[in-house]
């Protein structure tokens, strides 16, 4: 199919336009925002997400981020309140109230009811002076001129304000709740997001081989021990069983080529000294950024001085970090 347009420019127009529209929606923030954060955070019961359309599509993923960052939140169709679902709302519930143009017939059916129930109401809405921005304890104003397409009649520029205050939100509510790295491992167990955030060091290294040689031992057996414990590397240890530094496939390569006397040499002669280690108790994603930055693919686990064990990036790949 021939392009006859310059898909492109039109590409840069969206984009720009809905750029266009969030920094106009910085201007619009106000102590109502502040408001709705303090609600939330001083209800004990969710925030529930509501809405119809392509603006209850935009209140799942809302309720998604909300989940994921400390902010126990749940979905409610608009539509299917009012047909038995408003059952799941709660007297400590705060519920957020998700449109466009705010008098939508739906909208209009379910907002006496959730009245009814004494929950606070926000709205997050493009017109102010909407039925839905008139009823609603607290108004975030997701205000959209004209929507991106030449019709103006998609929901393009007005869905994508809705997502940025949403998430404006969600993170307002997650700093405010002092959540941590640690939190979001939590909720984010799966997956490699989920292991960047949880895996340890302690985690790998007990599967893998921990090949370590003496100071004095001969260049032949540092060679045969590399091969057996296939990690590329050896530990080498003092007579008190310190760590002393490492041998590597590249550092029998380097020795060869610089010695003549290659096979009268020791693990004293080929060692790299000071290894770079890792700490049991290390994040695994930290040992990845270690070998990244150093270029080499396998590190020491050390704790004292002492070795405990190796971490090659095989075993980060397999865990996929990388």
């Amino acid at each position: 199919m021939k392009v006859v347009k310059n898909t492109k420019t039109i590409a840069r127009s969206v984009l720009l336009a809905e750029a266009d529209a969030i920094r106009n929606a910085i201007d619009l923030l106000d102590d109502q925002f502040d408001a709705a954060v303090a609600t939330v955070l001083a209800a004990t019961g969710r925030l529930v997400v509501t809405g119809v359309g392509k603006s209850a599509l935009i209140g799942q993923k809302i309720v998604a981020t909300m989940n994921s960052t400390g902010t126990p939140a749940l979905f409610m169709h608009a539509a299917d309140a009012i047909h038995g679902d408003l059952g799941m709302i709660q007297t400590d519930d705060v519920v957020l109230v998700i449109s466009k143009s705010g008098n939508t017939s739906e909208i209009k059916v379910l907002l006496p009811l959730l009245k009814r129930t004494g929950v606070k109401l926000i709205a997050l809405v493009c017109d102010r002076d909407s039925y839905l921005a008139r009823h609603a304890d607290y108004v975030l104003h997701a205000y959209a001129e004209r929507e991106a397409d030449p019709m103006n009649l998609a929901p393009t520029t007005s869905t994508t304000v809705a997502l940025a205050l949403g998430d404006a939100l969600a993170v307002s509510l997650l700093e405010e709740r002092g959540f941590t790295r640690q939190d979001f491992a939590r909720y984010h167990p799966g997956g490699s997001l989920g292991k960047k955030l949880y895996l340890k060091v302690a985690d790998i290294f007990p599967h893998n081989q921990c090949p370590q040689v003496l100071l004095n031992t001969s260049i032949k057996d540092v060679i045969f021990t590399i091969s057996a414990n296939r990690l590329g590397a050896t530990a080498v240890i003092d007579e008190n069983g310190l760590l002393a530094g490492i041998v590597t496939d590249g550092d029998i390569r380097r020795v060869a080529h610089e010695h003549d006397s290659f096979w009268q040499l020791s693990a004293n002669d080929a060692m790299t000294t000071k290894p770079v280690c890792v700490a049991p108790d290390e994040y695994a994603v930290a040992a990845l950024q270690l070998m990244q930055e150093r270029n080499i693919t396998q590190v020491i686990v050390a704790e004292s001085g002492r070795v405990k064990g190796f971490v090659h990036l095989h075993d980060l790949l397999k865990e996929g970090l990388v």
